[in-house]
């Protein structure tokens, strides 16, 4: 039976909110067939101004049922949703699944759909989320997660993360992988992901730093030591560690285990990774090692941070 999925707009909704379309549309076409019937829904439909001021048509909310109800996130962190929150607090009488993206997670969490259950919403204004609602088990380093037909995801691209594990939840991961691919993103990132890269964290300012670091992430596995480093940068090991931590605030060493540490927890929340594959891929060299890293950096261990990733899902 097809699938219907009703995107929830408000006044003032993110642009970028409308990209989880795109991830039903390539689903269609990628199986050849329409499974999913994707509508546009407001409280009482019409034009409804989004962030950047321009209007996108919508069908009015009353009356309506869907498989799926999707409620977009803003820019603000102030969705004015008004009737939109009484229609959630009663969806899933109907609904198999209530998903947010972004800040839409305050529209669930005021319709109290996320009270006792765990959430997630963009990083800035996850605070605010667990201040505003104490009920709600706010974890705001995740990319997205699942409490049962409860789906929350963080802001910006990690809707599109949601759309893709809603696919394949459908209808399999490889159906999953083909529309990730047509849309050139990474094949859905673990939902127990971070929200925050270990090289936009460094951020740095000179080519010769930013090429040392992404042949860093390339190479994992190799030795990775300050020499190896300030050859790339085509720079004397002195210069390259004093231009490093001026430019990053750490030193080479630190940022190549932080860099080790993203690469190994993202293989760890995949859960399809023995142990000692990750300890070689990432470049740790025994697994002690790496267990004591992830202790210093999560205060947990690699396996329970494997429970937490298929937790969330």
């Amino acid at each position: 039976m097809k699938k219907t999925i009703g995107i929830v707009l408000y006044p003032g909704f993110q642009v970028l909110g409308l990209a989880v379309s795109t991830v039903f549309e390539f689903a269609n076409a990628t199986i050849g067939r329409d499974e999913y019937a994707v509508t546009l829904v407001s409280e009482h439909g019409g034009s409804v101004p989004s962030s950047m001021g321009f209007g996108i048509d919508t069908a009015p909310l009353k009356g309506r049922k869907f498989h799926t109800l999707i409620v977009s996130g803003d820019s603000d962190g102030t969705p004015q949703a008004g009737g939109v929150t009484q229609y959630v607090r009663h969806a899933l009488r109907s609904a198999e699944r209530v998903a947010a993206t972004c800040t839409g997670a305050f529209v669930l969490a005021e319709a109290g759909l996320l009270d006792g259950r765990r959430a997630t919403t963009h990083w800035h204004f996850a605070c605010t989320l667990q201040r505003d609602y104490p009920n709600v088990k706010v974890e705001e380093d995740r990319i997205f997660i699942v409490d049962g037909p409860i789906w929350t995801s963080a802001g910006a691209t990690a809707g599109i993360d949601l759309a893709l594990a809603l696919v394949e939840h459908d209808l399999g991961a490889e159906t999953a992988r083909l529309v990730a691919k047509k849309l050139v993103v990474y094949h859905r990132r673990a939902g127990g992901q971070s929200q925050f890269s270990a090289l936009l964290e460094l951020d740095p300012k000179s080519d010769r730093v930013q090429t040392a670091l992404s042949y860093a992430k390339s190479n994992l596995t190799a030795r990775l030591s300050v020499e190896d480093l300030a050859e790339v940068a085509h720079l004397s090991p002195r210069q390259f560690s004093r231009v490093f931590r001026e430019e990053t605030g750490q030193s080479p060493a630190r940022a190549i285990e932080h860099l080790r540490l993203e690469a190994a927890r993202l293989m760890m929340e995949s859960g399809r990774h023995p142990i000692e594959v990750i300890v070689r891929e990432t470049g740790f060299g025994d697994r002690e090692r790496m267990r004591r890293s992830f202790l210093r950096a999560y205060g947990q261990s690699p396996q329970a941070m494997r429970r937490l990733a298929a937790g969330s899902m």
